[in-house]
């Protein structure tokens, strides 16, 4: 009976623990994402995009080699992976009877697509004149980032739970910050894009886990008062 209820006051402790940081991450990316609003369509400030430039700039100059490899890392939230990743992940993981995340991964995906083309459409930024690369489309915030944040962190985020490889799962987030940087090497986003990405990936994701947790747990219950 201890062993049971030490059990429980675990479980809920740890519930408790989860939801306060998830609270926290929410409310901190959510501000964020307004803050950096306020910079960049009240205030006009151009101050953080235009250090950001100069130090990749310098980088760029000191190791000009690096540009094939950033274009390399820049294609893994292109389109064309994100949208065969949100077909043929979410499939692998169905196959292998993971269909929760399977369904977290494909609606990471597309819902922070969905999202991120409305926000980009609502606040009609014009990308940098200076962009190495041809790219298509408005500035902010960083679809990249942002759809790559949704991806990445949700992975994470699944590594994490499970309790498999968390070293794994502190490394995707690495990887999404990394492909962040690609978008103010290349100049096809401000830095200021891409932390409002990073920041809106984050609201997206925490509010889909939120939701299908919810709607899970519902689900059980239903489930269970029909066997009743």
């Amino acid at each position: 009976m201890k062993t049971f209820l030490s059990r429980v006051v675990d479980r809920l402790s740890f519930l408790t623990a989860e939801a306060v940081v998830l609270v926290l991450v929410f409310l901190g990316a959510f501000a964020s994402f307004f803050y950096l609003i306020r910079v960049v369509f009240v205030a006009h400030s151009v101050a953080l995009d235009t250090w950001a430039f100069r130090q990749l700039d310098a980088l760029r100059q000191t190791a000009p080699g690096l540009t094939d490899w950033v274009q390399g890392i820049t294609f893994f939230a292109s389109a064309p992976f994100l949208f065969a990743t949100a077909i043929l992940l979410p499939a692998g993981l169905a196959w292998r009877r993971h269909r929760r995340e399977a369904l977290e991964v494909f609606l990471a995906i597309v819902g922070a697509s969905a999202l991120n083309q409305a926000l980009k459409v609502y606040f009609h930024r014009v990308r940098p004149e200076s962009a190495l690369v041809q790219q298509l489309g408005l500035s902010f915030p960083s679809g990249h980032s942002m759809i790559g944040m949704a991806l990445y962190g949700c992975l994470a985020w699944l590594l994490w739970r499970h309790g498999r490889h968390p070293a794994w799962a502190a490394l995707l987030v690495l990887w999404v910050v990394a492909i962040g940087l690609t978008r103010i090497y290349l100049h096809v986003h401000y830095a200021t894009d891409v932390l409002a990405g990073f920041a809106a990936g984050l609201v997206w994701l925490i509010l889909l886990r939120t939701a299908l947790r919810i709607w899970w747990r519902e689900k059980q219950v239903l489930e269970a008062s029909e066997e009743k």
